[in-house]
């Protein structure tokens, strides 16, 4: 019993870290239209830096070496990554956001995605190459002295609440003036620049506050699992949060909530507790991607909306009365024979 509670708070986990990446990029895409194909490598850097903050100093003879090692408490580690994250995002998109549009831009976040991957990997001296960090410390760990199974349940509620507060931010910028103003640079640029609206500042803070909630699941994801390397933040990973807000729906925060859990959780992390098959031992993963995919390319298909849609304002129009106005026609003009 205690195995299946731990494997189903795991599960859950990975859903509110999930359900955090799949609103950050809702606000980048869903609310701005900003394609961000790079989302993972932010997660990366607000995990990274939580980390580092949370380690003590590289020990000299080790092998394992970053930099910084503040042994700083969690709330401060958490903040330190998701100001990373979003620092990252500002200067992605200075780059990208500025002249960039469509899918110019979705191959510059993908090119500077690649560019971090590869300085990250290649230095030895920031979070250890591409061996990553490991040992990170939890939050209360030391303190709470529980069990694994127990510890499990205690960070899944503590991810929860977190989880709530990002899904409420998200619903107030949606709902803001804000929000609307980033729905509208989504839909037309052109028009909303016309109308006097600063569209880069306005996609600057989609693409920063986006990242500050990619962040955050970042930090999350390297205190549930005490390590972190570059193997784990590939394009697959991007992938995965791309098909759940695309599964679930644009737009729609609740739509995010739906996909991380139908993609993230019920075909991407739940599979991968099954058995292995020793003959073919990469079948389970392939056919994982693979339904995945199928997954996309139906929801595509029947529904591009995704399940839950995005609720757009209708106007209807107001029928005129005709009660009471004179409608008469107008006397004939008098003959002048």
């Amino acid at each position: 019993m205690g195995v299946v509670l731990g494997y189903i708070a795991t599960l859950g986990v990975y859903f509110c870290t999930y359900n955090i990446f799949a609103l950050g990029l809702n606000i980048q895409f869903g609310y701005a239209g900003i394609l961000d194909f790079t989302v993972i490598t932010f997660m990366a850097m607000g995990g990274y830096m939580a980390g580092v903050a949370s380690l003590g100093p590289s020990q000299p003879g080790s092998g394992i070496y970053y930099i910084l090692g503040l042994s700083l408490p969690w709330p401060l580690a958490l903040l330190i990554g998701a100001a990373a994250a979003g620092a990252l995002g500002y200067a992605v998109g200075l780059i990208a956001l500025r002249r960039l549009r469509s899918d110019y831009l979705a191959i510059v976040t993908l090119a500077a995605g690649s560019i971090v991957l590869g300085i990250v990997g290649n230095s030895n001296g920031l979070f250890d190459g591409f061996e990553g960090l490991v040992g990170v410390p939890q939050p209360f760990a030391g303190v709470l002295n529980l069990s694994p199974n127990s510890y499990t349940l205690f960070f899944l509620g503590m991810c929860a609440v977190i989880m709530v507060i990002c899904w409420l931010v998200a619903n107030r910028i949606y709902n803001s003036p804000l929000g609307r103003t980033m729905r509208a640079i989504r839909e037309d640029l052109d028009v909303a620049e016309a109308y006097g609206k600063r569209t880069f500042r306005v996609r600057m803070t989609a693409m920063v506050t986006g990242c500050v909630f990619v962040g955050i699941g970042g930090v999350l994801t390297i205190w549930f699992i005490t390590a972190l390397a570059p193997a784990g933040w590939g394009t697959s990973e991007t992938f995965v949060v791309w098909a759940a807000l695309i599964v679930g729906g644009r737009g729609n925060n609740l739509g995010a909530v739906v996909g991380s859990f139908l993609v993230a959780v019920l075909f991407n992390e739940a599979t991968r507790f099954l058995p292995a098959i020793p003959s073919f031992p990469s079948l389970i993963p392939e056919i994982r991607n693979m339904c995945i995919g199928a997954l996309v390319i139906l929801t595509l298909w029947f529904r591009p909306q995704g399940v839950i849609g995005e609720r757009k304002a209708r106007f209807f129009e107001v029928p005129l009365r005709t009660d009471s106005l004179d409608l008469a026609p107008a006397p004939a003009a008098a003959s002048t024979n």
